[in-house]
């Protein structure tokens, strides 16, 4: 038995120097390519999902806009105007008609009027009376089917 142990020994001391332990290069090829093709399916279906949320997340601070918007006419009996723009939800109004019962804390919880998720400023247009809130979407231009009306 020990002339074997003593031989097993000696094969596995010659196979580790002549580089015979180590993996071919075939085999590390088959390795990086499933590796690959797995990073590929996960990949498409992660920026799939992130864009999709970036769409939500555009719904939900326009429908925020929207609630400061119409706590601001419960106010002071008005929209402001697209001149006045979203600034006003902050601010009080500096052009235009005059907010007179205009809360000190303004009308969003942040000290600024949220850009999209794309990092752009959501669109608004009113004429006092009604309003639009709108974001151009990823594309960045306005009126191309990426649109979000809210």
């Amino acid at each position: 038995m020990t002339t074997l142990t003593a031989w097993r020994k000696q094969l596995i001391q010659q196979s580790a120097r002549t580089g015979e332990a180590g993996f071919t290069l075939l085999e590390i090829m088959v390795v990086v390519i499933i590796l690959g093709t797995i990073a590929g399916l996960v990949g498409v279906r992660v920026m799939d999902r992130l864009e999709q949320s970036k769409f939500e997340t555009a719904k939900i601070q326009m429908s925020s806009i929207k609630q400061a918007l119409d706590l601001f006419k419960l106010d002071n009996g008005f929209y402001p105007t697209t001149e006045q723009g979203l600034q006003t939800l902050i601010v009080p109004p500096q052009v235009g008609r005059m907010a007179n019962n205009y809360r000190a804390a303004g009308y969003l919880n942040d000290d600024k009027v949220p850009l999209d998720p794309w990092g752009l400023p959501y669109g608004y247009l009113s004429d006092g009376f009604n309003y639009q809130v709108f974001c151009v979407g990823p594309d960045g231009r306005e009126g191309t089917p990426d649109d979000i009306l809210g």
